[in-house]
């Protein structure tokens, strides 16, 4: 069986899965989460962060065939994983995530887009290297369903998120079969959206949950049997 290893979205860390892990254990999958560069806890500064570095990182973290899971911007880290070592990766599964189109970048699908509450929740900073969520926002446009104190703890771990690699595009898509999760109370990346992005790879199979944009807090054993589906279903 194929490890699955999960990949954060922007902002957060390998700590957003800790709902998530034990349940994908008491359901037999072997799974690990990591912390992409300047995220968690990896001090990498971020001006030296490239969307080709969090390809690195994610390989580092594999020795055989893995299942790559990517929440909302992990979407592009695991494409660019994949469209790099194809070996070493079995299938995609995007949860609610900015999946890759030939030759854009994720800035690129979401200026196009233009998701009104994701915009007002985003931040810059004064020298333009990240981005913050602001706090006041968090809730309302991420986890609005979720518990107020794994709220308050997802918000007290938010990180800067390296602008560099939303403003990389991916030159070709991976051809790694692909599967799309998506939640379909979503105020960050709108349910339509979510579909038309994955109905343009095409997604070989697709599953869905009534949730927001951060089921790892609202609805992790729910989350965790739907990834489990995902990655055993025949490709």
């Amino acid at each position: 069986m194929s490890d699955l290893i999960l990949v954060h979205g922007a902002g957060h860390g390998a700590w957003c899965w800790d709902l998530v892990l034990p349940e994908l254990a008491a359901l037999g999958l072997p799974a690990r989460a990591l912390d992409l560069p300047g995220h968690g806890q990896d001090r990498t500064p971020p001006a030296d962060i490239t969307l080709d570095l969090y390809a690195t990182a994610i390989l580092s973290r594999i020795d055989r065939p893995a299942v790559l899971v990517g929440h909302s911007a992990g979407g592009f880290a695991i494409a660019a994983a994949a469209q790099r070592r194809p070996d070493l990766v079995s299938r995609l599964i995007y949860l609610t995530a900015w999946i890759p189109a030939p030759g854009q970048s994720l800035a690129d699908l979401r200026r196009a887009a233009r998701p009104t509450a994701l915009t007002r929740a985003l931040r810059p900073s004064p020298d333009r290297l990240t981005y913050s969520f602001a706090p006041e926002t968090y809730a309302d446009t991420f986890a609005h369903d979720a518990p107020t104190d794994r709220i308050a703890r997802a918000r007290a771990n938010l990180c800067p998120e390296p602008v560099a690699p939303h403003e990389t595009p991916l030159t070709a898509l991976p051809d790694t079969p692909a599967f799309a999760l998506f939640c379909d109370d979503d105020r960050a990346i709108p349910p339509a959206l979510q579909r038309a992005m994955a109905h343009a790879i095409p997604a070989r199979r697709t599953a869905s949950l009534p949730t927001s944009h951060s089921p790892f807090l609202s609805q992790p054993q729910a989350l965790a049997q739907t990834l489990a589906r995902l990655a055993t279903s025949p490709a």
